[in-house]
């Protein structure tokens, strides 16, 4: 528990679980065991003034040292507004505060705790525009995202609250009808009948969420293609790994979505960023994506494909990876002879 809160930034002894949730905790448990790993020893360093056994093996200079290592990470963790939560961000602290120490120091130590080691590291040139760039349409903020709601590399699902000034405006009166229907069911629990309204209001595009303290509100879904990028089809070599790098980056963060424009399977094509961080950005700089060049221009997003090309990272790692467009046609060339072959033996 002491270091659920070390993690949070927060030194605070609690007794039982229910005082953990009591001060917001209940989501400490999905960090990466990674980063509680360092933050276990950080929080032990502080107790007994010791560093982890097997250090040494991976570093070169000596227990001295390395304790005065882990007093400047202790200092550095604190002082976090908020403290790491993914193995990146604990590496680039890790980077950051003992950047004056040996290389092979400091990549012993990333390597110990199976930290990103530098090289591997992704620095992000784009942050969120503070203005509208030119052809924005219009922006919102999302719920957290659920990884569920992850479609493949390039491609989620989102709610909005219609709450917001520009969605209560136009929410569909049977919508608002049956929100209050399925309210009422509920009192008079009925939930066979709630949830059967809630189906109808599913398939009207909006969903009831429950939010904090057993509050639900009204959310609005939306399909998002992110712009300017396509990531390999679920089906291809890396489709998995493009799926799994989104959802790391997005899943339970509220998202900002800048929309340009509907596609014609009615996804809204926007920029996405998460964190402040580009997420275009991030997926062709890790490799699991290939600059849109057919629908989006910009020279950013050609030159961010170009570096993961150079170092080979993702699906760059193989010399010659399809195209997802080409897989699309290829395989959509497919279908229809198989739908012409059917026709023929049956007789149409």
């Amino acid at each position: 528990m002491f270091v659920l809160r070390f993690l949070c930034g927060q030194w605070y002894n609690p007794t039982t679980d229910e005082d953990l949730e009591s001060q917001g905790y209940q989501k400490v448990c999905r960090l990466s065991t990674l980063v509680t790993a360092l933050a276990h020893d950080l929080f032990h360093f502080e107790i007994t003034s010791q560093v982890p056994e097997g250090l040494s093996k991976h570093v070169v200079s000596s227990k001295k040292a390395q304790a005065n290592w882990y007093r400047k990470l202790l200092e550095a963790w604190r002082a976090a507004k908020p403290p790491p939560k993914t193995p990146e961000e604990a590496a680039r602290l890790v980077i950051e505060t003992l950047k004056r120490h040996q290389k092979a120091d400091v990549e012993g130590l990333l390597a110990f705790y199976g930290l990103p080691l530098p090289h591997t590291l992704v620095q992000l040139a784009a942050g969120a525009p503070t203005s509208l760039p030119e052809g924005v349409k219009y922006e919102f903020q999302t719920f957290p995202v659920d990884s569920s709601a992850i479609a493949d590399g390039d491609g989620m699902t989102v709610y909005v609250s219609t709450t917001d000034p520009r969605e209560s405006s136009c929410v569909p009166r049977e919508v608002q009808e049956a929100v209050v229907q399925r309210s009422q069911a509920r009192v008079e629990e009925n939930y066979t009948k709630a949830d059967a309204i809630h189906e109808k209001i599913i398939e009207s595009g909006y969903r009831v969420l429950d939010v904090q303290n057993n509050e639900e509100i009204l959310a609005r879904m939306y399909r998002i293609r992110l712009r300017g990028i396509d990531a390999p089809e679920n089906a291809m070599p890396y489709g998995k790994g493009a799926k799994e790098e989104l959802t790391k980056i997005v899943q339970g963060k509220c998202l900002r979505v800048l929309v340009y424009g509907d596609d014609q399977y009615g996804r809204c094509v926007a920029d996405i960023y998460c964190d402040g961080k580009f997420v275009q950005e991030l997926m062709l700089k890790k490799g699991f994506a290939w600059h849109y060049a057919t629908y989006d221009q910009r020279p950013e997003l050609a030159r961010w494909e170009k570096e993961a090309r150079a170092t080979r990272v993702g699906l760059w790692a193989s010399s010659n990876p399809e195209k997802p467009w080409e897989w699309r046609r290829k395989n959509k060339k497919k279908g229809q002879k198989r739908i012409q072959r059917k026709d023929k033996s049956e007789g149409r």
